[in-house]
């Protein structure tokens, strides 16, 4: 895991920067190292050299490396500037989901952190609780709600890992690249394949999310009608 290297501090003395040394300073350099090199390469030692301070100073701030890695993903999910519901089901979701992928996608390089990791901070349930609370004002009782919740969390989640750190495998969107892909599909001698390849060779992430999240609204409103 690599460790960015700053200046060691001076022994017998607190280290430049020490005396301003905060939470928000350290979950602020964890995200500077993370937009840099990865969530993978965030350590203790790799956010301390970061700032130039003693990798044991953090700890007055922070709980280790993982109470580091909750705190960036709390961080992150306290920027989603969720919506006032409307009272109308599929306007809602589709609000939501929107927040939600903008405020992830501010951080493409955290993603997974945002999207994989339980949390239980009011900022992290946040947006649970906007989902369950449109599908319980438009009649569907909890235990459905729950399940059409974790469905609409499987997809955003799927969607934005995807969007995120995209493998050609999943289509491109520059021409060259189309064009490339294209013919490999084409040459591979499958027939579906052969008659998907012009869109199975170029990949638009927005268009994909709110397909999606259409699909999912459509699942969910067939339902509320029955």
């Amino acid at each position: 895991m690599p460790v960015i290297k700053r200046p060691r501090p001076s022994r017998g003395r607190p280290p430049k920067g020490a005396e301003r040394l905060s939470r928000q300073a350290i979950l602020d350099a964890a995200l500077e190292v993370i937009d840099a090199h990865g969530a993978a390469a965030v350590s203790m030692r790799s956010v301390a050299g970061h700032m130039g301070v003693d990798a044991k100073s953090l700890y007055n701030h922070v709980d280790g490396k993982e109470g580091l890695l909750d705190a960036v993903a709390e961080h992150l999910l306290t920027d989603i500037r969720l919506p006032e519901p409307t009272g109308a089901l599929a306007d809602d979701l589709r609000a939501i989901a929107q927040a939600f992928r903008r405020a992830t996608l501010a951080h493409p390089q955290a993603a997974t952190l945002v999207l994989t990791r339980q949390l239980s901070s009011l900022a992290s349930l946040a947006p649970t609780e906007a989902v369950v609370s449109a599908l319980l004002r438009a009649g569907f009782p909890p235990d459905e709600a729950v399940h059409l919740l974790r469905s609409f969390l499987a997809m955003a989640i799927g969607t934005l890992l995807r969007e995120a750190s995209a493998d050609p495998t999943f289509g491109v969107s520059d021409d060259e690249g189309i064009a490339r892909r294209r013919q490999v599909l084409e040459n591979a001698g499958l027939p579906a394949l052969t008659e998907a390849a012009p869109h199975l060779a170029r990949c638009d992430h927005r268009e994909e999310f709110d397909f999606a999240v259409d699909l999912l609204i459509e699942a969910a409103t067939a339902r509320q009608r029955r």
